[in-house]
């Protein structure tokens, strides 16, 4: 069976059942690469809880039911996600200090797990920046014409809370830790700069007493921030002040599935509450590329976002 979702704007064919052609996996759910384990975030009932069916794991496929290549290679979904979790991956080499924790896209619908999840682990670790992927729920009741995620939102708070109270652990500067987005996970970003003085749950533990506040923000072709159906006014959930981390934004014009006025939008009113923020526009490269290179100008952005952290102090120069 392939069940149809919409991803942005952009319309993707998710195949579930084991033995379709271009099937990586089915009826299974997302395990991390040996090596690693996931995190429950929540220690017991998950807040606002809704369970969505078992998780499953996939290639993405068109109409014709073969696999959707970024940058000459298929990518991953998982769906269904009811108990989110995170996954911490380790520098390698030199510790900077500095952390990240990434916010997969997926229209808040599923989410591109290897795309821009692991592979995007991969490039930070390199740099000697430990990566936590955060596997938030999906599907999830999407609100209002923008289209907010609550329950993404929710996890996300845990997440930074987590990360910040187990830094010593995993040996991370409390005050180096940021994250990173795509597209519905761009989203994140910007609701995680905004809304980190009061938790959208009641506290658990500890870690529910510690800031999650970014110390810093990269978004990449989000979405949710500028709708068309609003003459592209800044969704109203989303109000910056000038507590809200320094930010970088990246962007292609051509994107067709969030359009690029969410980025214009955002970093207009970055701008208008004095916080730092750096944007990249370029005329093409579309959307959802995540860090895989290819001939387009845009798919060298890792080297973009080092350069800003490095300008931040939050890794050498």
């Amino acid at each position: 069976m392939r069940v149809r979702y919409r991803v942005g704007t952009a319309l993707v064919f998710l195949a579930f059942a084991a033995g379709e052609p271009g099937l990586a996996a089915g009826q299974t759910p997302w395990q991390p690469s040996p090596g690693h384990v996931q995190i429950p975030i929540w220690p017991g009932a998950v807040p606002d809880a809704r369970q969505v069916g078992p998780e499953v794991s996939g290639t993405v496929v068109d109409a014709t039911g073969r696999p959707r290549l970024v940058g000459g290679r298929p990518w991953i979904y998982v769906d269904s996600v009811s108990r989110p979790t995170m996954t911490v991956y380790a520098p390698v080499g030199r510790n900077t200090g500095a952390a990240v924790v990434v916010f997969p896209g997926g229209g808040y619908n599923v989410l591109a797990i290897d795309l821009e999840g692991t592979e995007v682990c991969d490039w930070l670790t390199s740099r000697g920046i430990t990566c936590v992927l955060l596997k938030y729920r999906v599907p999830c009741l999407k609100t209002g014409p923008y289209r907010d995620c609550r329950t993404a939102l929710q996890d996300a708070q845990r997440t930074l809370g987590l990360v910040r109270y187990q830094a010593a652990r995993w040996h991370i500067d409390p005050h180096k830790i940021g994250v990173i987005g795509f597209s519905a996970g761009g989203h994140m970003v910007a609701a995680i700069s905004t809304h980190f003085e009061r938790r959208l749950y009641r506290p658990v533990d500890a870690a529910d007493r510690v800031s999650c506040r970014p110390d810093f923000a990269i978004a990449l072709y989000p979405g949710h921030i500028a709708v068309p159906e609003r003459g592209f006014a800044l969704n109203p959930d989303i109000r910056f002040t000038r507590q809200t981390p320094p930010t970088f934004l990246l962007q292609a014009e051509d994107d067709p599935v969030d359009p690029v006025e969410n980025s214009i939008v955002y970093h207009a009113a970055l701008r208008t509450a004095g916080v730092p923020v750096e944007i990249h526009l370029y005329a093409k490269g579309g959307h959802a590329f995540g860090p895989r290179r290819t001939s387009s100008p845009i798919t060298q952005w890792p080297q973009l976002v080092e350069n800003w952290l490095g300008t931040l102090g939050m890794i050498p120069k």
